[in-house]
């Protein structure tokens, strides 16, 4: 791997658009690539919206994806189907479908794709636990590549603001709270709702399934009461007792959104996103 990252250098970036795919109601998705200046290559990173399933597109994260961007990374934010046009799997398919993607576009924006990883915020850390845990599960593998067809959806690492990594648990709490909303934004993505155990990262494990374990990052606000800090805990305990590796951070004070605030707290996000990478670049530099 001839690329070398340093998390604290500044690059200039270009940011640009394409189109991603079509959902199956025809509403057309696109991705906006923000491009480091230079010939490369680029490690890349591809940014997977949150949004409780029902909202958002791929400008919700780019506060943290300019920052990432500027230190030399290839940075691809996709808008994912909601749940009003399509129920599960249809997102975890699109993120699927994106990492497969990204691999084959990544060369001509001078990124390599065999250092591609995954960022998610809240849903978006969701779909990224899914897809790094069950790269070539046939259903979320289900949307063809006809351009290249042998790419699988394996990743580097996966990085996680706020992952609902217990959807399950996550609606009992918001029960817990009536907040009415996010009980129906959970009820319309979870169709049938018997799907809401299946795609549930933290049962998955606790099924003992057969599951691929990329490098985890999960950072997670200390006062955020619509995904507890017990709850994401309790995911991280159970993902390395499973022989994962993972980083679990608290920032304390923080709620489930902070990061969309300027301030010393979303900065060290940026910075811990950053680190993060660096370190499984170099793991795979010392692999091959």
């Amino acid at each position: 791997m001839a690329l070398k990252y340093d998390p604290k250098a500044r690059s200039e970036i270009s940011v640009h658009e394409e189109p991603f795919r079509r959902t199956a109601k025809g509403r057309q998705l696109m991705a906006r690539i923000y491009q480091p200046k230079g010939v490369g290559p680029f490690p890349v990173l591809l940014d997977l919206h949150g949004g409780a399933w029902n909202n958002k597109d791929r400008f919700a994260n780019e506060p943290m994806d300019r920052a990432v961007a500027a230190s030399g990374v290839l940075v691809v934010a996709v808008d994912l189907t909601l749940a009003p046009e399509a129920p599960y799997p249809a997102a975890v398919q699109d993120a699927n479908y994106g990492v497969r993607w990204l691999k084959w576009k990544a060369p001509g924006w001078h990124g390599d794709p065999s250092t591609l990883g995954i960022l998610g915020s809240s849903t978006g850390g969701h779909m990224g636990e899914l897809v790094g845990m069950k790269p070539r599960d046939p259903k979320y593998s289900a949307i063809p590549l006809p351009e290249a067809p042998k790419l699988d959806a394996s990743v580097a690492y996966v990085a996680a603001r706020s992952p609902i990594s217990d959807p399950f648990a996550r609606f009992q709490q918001a029960e817990k709270m009536k907040r009415d909303e996010m009980m129906q934004n959970t009820r319309k993505y979870w169709v049938p709702w018997e799907t809401i155990y299946e795609g549930n990262p933290q049962q998955l494990l606790e099924r003992k399934e057969k599951v691929s374990l990329p490098p985890l990052l999960i950072m997670q606000g200390g006062i955020d009461d619509n995904v507890l800090p017990a709850m994401q805990e309790k995911f991280a305990n159970t993902y390395r007792a499973a022989g994962g590796e993972c980083q679990f951070e608290v920032f304390e004070g923080c709620e489930h959104l902070w990061v969309d605030k300027p301030g010393p707290m979303t900065d060290k996000a940026h910075e811990m996103v950053k680190a993060f990478i660096a370190r499984n670049l170099g793991k795979l530099r010392q692999a091959a």
